[in-house]
């Protein structure tokens, strides 16, 4: 392989490893928008992620004029990125200083020495997670093969990112659920001591705790842990 075969092939394995102990988001992207300047046809790289509620930021740039243009798109609401990330669709601009599609983001981008751009969307299927910008200082924007590789490296990402996420989702439910099985072993205790306190059905037991626990506004485990500690008995209970 070439070069820069390898080191794509190397790239794709690092963006596609998020179930690495030390897995970094920052880093991931980072190491995105860093390989698109090293190995494709631009002069700048930055990433816009979207938030729970679709709303884009700035996540990793190869430069600080990159990011202060990016935050100057999210600011004004029109761009390139914002476009590709509303329609899902890659925006190619080889000529900024002949388009009329944004006239406060061009004026600035022209102003920080850019003259063409390509958005690639960060997207699985109908999921779309954000855009990749690309940058360069001449006119043209980047080749048809370039653009492929971009999509191809963006694709990988955001992978990375849906299963990061997942792994991330699939362990919180895992505490939750353990969360629910130690709460209920420590409430069938509770009940039990409330029933012999109060010579009553374990049934019983149980809607007196859980009417304390409604009363006080105190989650039903919470309560059993002070019934078994001996903190609360029946006479204390709602």
């Amino acid at each position: 392989m070439t070069d820069r075969e390898t080191r794509l092939t190397d790239t794709f394995v690092t963006l596609a490893d998020t179930l690495v102990r030390d897995f970094d988001l920052t880093d991931l992207f980072h190491t995105l928008a860093t390989t698109c300047v090293s190995m494709l046809d631009v002069t700048a790289a930055g990433i816009l992620l979207a938030g729970p509620s679709e709303t884009l930021q700035v996540v990793a740039s190869s430069e600080e004029r990159m990011r202060l243009l990016e935050l100057y798109e999210l600011q004004n609401e029109q761009g390139p990125c914002t476009d590709c990330f509303r329609s899902g669709r890659a925006v190619h601009e080889p000529d900024l200083q002949s388009t009329q599609r944004w006239p406060l983001f061009t004026a600035r981008a022209i102003e920080e020495g850019f003259a063409s751009v390509d958005a690639i969307p960060l997207r699985l299927r109908d999921t779309r997670l954000g855009a990749l910008n690309l940058f360069k200082e001449a006119p043209g924007g980047l080749p048809e093969g370039d653009r492929r590789v971009a999509q191809a490296l963006a694709d990988v990402a955001a992978i990375g990112l849906l299963q990061e996420r997942a792994v991330r989702e699939s362990q919180l439910l895992a505490e939750q659920l353990q969360h629910a099985l130690n709460s209920r072993v420590t409430i069938e205790q509770a009940k039990g001591i409330l029933a012999e306190q109060g010579e009553l059905s374990v049934v019983d037991a149980f809607e007196r705790l859980r009417s304390h626990a409604r009363a006080t506004s105190t989650h039903a485990g919470e309560v059993a842990d002070l019934i078994i500690q001996g903190v609360l008995t029946i006479d204390d209970l709602h």
